[in-house]
């Protein structure tokens, strides 16, 4: 090849002057000679901008965007304005300026910069796999830090570190490993208390360089597909993941069940191991809801089938697990046996829905069941077709299904051949662009099966892999972890970034998956894991025991406390999911997300919040009986001493094997169940209300439902709002609001006030007058009453307020 072609190959393309433009509703188009970029406004903080090399754009296709949002005409109003060479859209919240290089630079109304870009959108053709390699850089703002990306192992703030997507199995991945399982082309930038997000639509294998290469410039690429991403403007970083689960979606509710505490291990089998394993937690009165059921459950590994030697009467048996109040989850892998007596293979192979090799042949690799072919689910009749096949699986009364291997994963080369042809519903592609969606897609196809086949119970699905929006559809764990210390902070570090990249709903192989915990390690990690939504404790058999008993005292009394403290806490867990499927609000979240405005939150990665209302800070070192940690500013409570510390300082604190750090923010409202062994064990009379005693207005919520069915999508759910006001050591004002029909089956509250600095003398509840016998009463650290669980108002005060 001549040398000067050579170099005119390898030089990047950048976008010529814009000719002309033109506007058609809320979307506006620059042309240039060869290219042309479309923005779209989808609301007044969210704008779209999608750039092509071609000049032209292919349908506008996306499995990450909600049918429920997508783009529509937004709801807001917006301008659109050339005044000299800049072109103009203006909105209530965001002033977008694009140059007649198509340089786009964002500010808020203020005038001030949010997101500025450098070369902006530049390309490549990609001469060996056709269309173009597409880029973008932005310059990274004075001070600025970056978040997100979905199940990163690394550190929480990203600035200075690359990364790529790329669903990949990684058996023990380590604290350096990229890429995972999940594929989130989605971060956060913040700068100067403002934030903003950049989701990168594109399902190739994306790649993001947050300042590694060049110190001061953001690009983030792909080595196809389309230049087509989001712009989410906050300021607050709450806001921006809210607005990302605008675009790609909100969860529905779980089951309540499906939030208890989980147990699993590769693998329980035959049927008496399984009932021994149900026996023994309800023999030591360890809460459980649910127990999983790993491949050798079936007949060689097929799916949708049952070992008849091992399993002879699955039906039978999870009845008799659900009478004692056990549901059970079964894993669904996506490689279908080749087996010409297999009802499933021949089905597949009938109704041409296996993946295919670019020359016509079906895409063959091995798994667990050796030889397999795999069903293309980019393809609508692909799956419909699986979805159909929970009809009857679920009929031996399977609760849960539980979908691995999806990335997708083979033995030989790790995944399927770049040449393996996928339908991507009518927008036919190689592996390159629908490997990163092929989970995510499993994970659609099942829930649906699932859903129709239980309906009305609510599903419960799991994932491993995944792209933006499967959110829609599943939970998620973090893979084939390590039972390691580090495995336990790299779970935490995960399970953070995957919350505030859409996925809330997530956990890990609590203890770890590969290798032998200890005592002390698993407690430590199933404290932890009591405030991540999915709570499964899995490991790998052959690597010894790891049930919550298995490390003997004092370790399974510590580890039956922390799962107590789960089942106590849930009503107060299923309200904040109900919190993150209402406004897409994290349910985990990192400190800065809890106060942006101090900027030591942007480097503390070990505390994180749960809810408005909660901070943990989990034991990651062994042998230790004090740890220092950081709470946001504001008055905080220790939730078992009721000390409370003032936050806006790291400080020291003293941990046992029981307790670890756990702080309650001041005003807080938290609602505890009993201890029970199970969801639904036992009538609930009186629902305990920790009311956590603070002179500054606060108000919390408490969601409550039937917890099991949709009858909540009819408006049979009630939502109460409490509201606390104060005055210093003589009144203390509660003020509850009712909304919704549902009528829970406790009728009174006992509230439990934390941190009261007077002698309460009485109260006036709804109007009504209520003296108390004080006479050896003292100033109390903990005062509780019961009332009735439909009052209005109440209010605490000293003697002297009675005047």
């Amino acid at each position: 090849m001549h040398p000067g072609r050579l170099e005119s190959q390898n030089r990047k393309r950048i976008p010529q002057l814009v000719t002309h433009w033109e506007q058609k509703d809320h979307q506006f188009f620059l042309y240039c000679p060869e290219t042309v970029l479309e923005v779209s406004v989808f609301s007044d903080r969210i704008l779209r901008f999608r750039f092509s090399p071609e000049g032209r754009f292919d349908d506008d296709f996306s499995y990450a965007v909600s049918t429920d949002g997508g783009m529509k005409a937004p709801d807001c109003t917006f301008s659109f304005k050339k005044v000299g060479d800049v072109f103009s859209i203006k909105t209530d919240k965001i002033d977008c300026r694009i140059s007649k290089t198509l340089h786009v630079n964002i500010y808020d109304r203020k005038g001030n910069m949010i997101c500025e870009d450098e070369k902006g959108f530049y390309w490549d053709p990609n001469y060996e796999s056709g269309g173009n390699i597409v880029y973008c850089s932005k310059r990274i703002q004075e001070k600025e830090n970056f978040f997100g990306l979905g199940d990163k192992p690394q550190f929480l703030n990203i600035r200075g570190l690359r990364f790529e997507n790329w669903g990949s199995d990684v058996y023990g991945f380590e604290k350096t490993t990229d890429p995972l399982y999940k594929n989130i082309p989605f971060y956060y930038g913040l700068h100067h208390n403002r934030a903003y997000g950049i989701f990168f639509d594109n399902t190739f294998r994306t790649r993001f360089d947050f300042g590694y290469e060049r110190s001061d410039i953001c690009t983030f690429w792909a080595p196809g597909g389309e230049m087509n991403y989001y712009f989410i403007y906050g300021p607050e970083l709450l806001s921006v993941a809210e607005g990302y689960t605008e675009i790609t979606g909100k969860p529905e509710l779980p089951p309540l069940w499906a939030l208890g505490y989980q147990q699993s291990k590769w693998s329980y089998y035959p049927e008496s191991v399984v009932k021994e394993l149900a026996s023994e937690m309800r023999r030591r009165e360890i809460p459980c809801d649910v127990i999983h059921l790993d491949i050798e459950y079936m007949d060689g590994f097929r799916c949708f089938t049952w070992d008849e030697k091992r399993f002879p009467d699955p039906r039978r048996l999870i009845a008799e697990l659900e009478t004692d109040g056990f549901k059970t989850v079964a894993i669904i892998d996506p490689g279908i046996k080749i087996d010409r007596d297999y009802k499933v293979f021949q089905e597949g192979i009938e109704k041409k829905l296996f993946c295919r090799r670019a020359d016509g042949a079906i895409m063959r690799a091995n798994v667990w069941p050796g030889p397999c072919y795999f069903p293309d689910f980019t393809n609508k009749d692909a799956r419909e077709w699986w979805a159909g096949l929970f009809q009857d699986f679920m009929k031996s009364g399977i609760h849960g299904i539980w979908n691995d291997m999806n990335e997708p994963a083979v033995s030989e080369i790790g995944t399927f051949p770049m040449d393996t042809r996928h339908n991507y519903d009518n927008h036919h592609c190689s592996h390159r662009k629908g490997h990163n969606v092929y989970g995510m897609q499993m994970a659609r196809a099942s829930y649906h099966g699932v859903k129709k086949a239980i309906f009305p119970r609510r599903p419960f699905l799991i994932s491993r892999s995944g792209y933006s929006g499967l959110q829609r559809y599943a939970a998620v764990w973090t893979g084939d972890n390590l039972a390691t210390w580090e495995h336990l902070w790299i779970a935490n570090i995960q399970c953070q970034r995957l919350s505030i990249s859409g996925l809330s709903f997530c956990g890990s192989d609590v203890g770890g998956f590969i290798g032998q915990s200890n005592g002390e390690l698993f407690t430590r990690w199933m404290q932890m894991a009591v405030f991540h939504p999915f709570y499964r404790n899995h490991s790998s058999g052959d690597h010894g025991d790891q049930e919550p008993w298995s490390f003997g005292e004092p370790f399974t009394a510590a580890v039956k406390q922390a799962i107590e403290l789960r089942y106590q806490l849930l009503p107060y867990i299923y309200t904040v999911f109900w919190r993150h499927v209402e406004s897409g609000t994290p349910m985990i979240r990192s400190l800065a997300f809890m106060d942006q405005t101090d900027p030591e939150t942007y480097y503390r990665m070990e505390e994180f919040g749960f809810g408005d209302n909660i901070i943990v800070c989990p034991v990651h070192e062994a042998n230790i009986t004090s740890r220092n940690m950081y709470l946001p500013k504001g008055k905080w409570y220790n939730y078992w001493t009721n000390e409370i510390v003032e936050g806006g300082k790291e400080f020291a604190i003293d941990v046992t094997l029981e307790q670890f750090p756990v702080f309650v923010k001041a005003g807080a409202t938290i609602p505890h169940y009993p201890v029970m062994q199970y969801v639904g064990e036992e009538k609930i009379e009186v629902l305990d209300l920790h009311i956590y005693y603070s002179t500054k207005p606060y108000t919390s919520e408490l969601y409550e439902d039937a917890g099991e069915y949709y009858d909540y999508a009819q408006g049979n759910f009630t939502v109460r709002t409490f509201s606390l006001d104060a005055q210093e050591n003589s009144l203390l004002n509660i003020q509850q609001r009712k909304k919704g029909r549902f009528n829970s089956e406790y009728t009174e509250y006992n509230l439990i006030i934390h941190g009261l600095p007077f002698k309460p003398a009485g109260m006036v509840m709804d109007g009504k007058t209520i003296m108390f016998d004080i006479s050896e009463l003292g100033i109390p650290e903990v005062f509780s009453i019961l009332v009735d669980k439909d009052f209005e108002e109440l209010s605490l005060k000293r003697l002297d307020r009675f005047a």
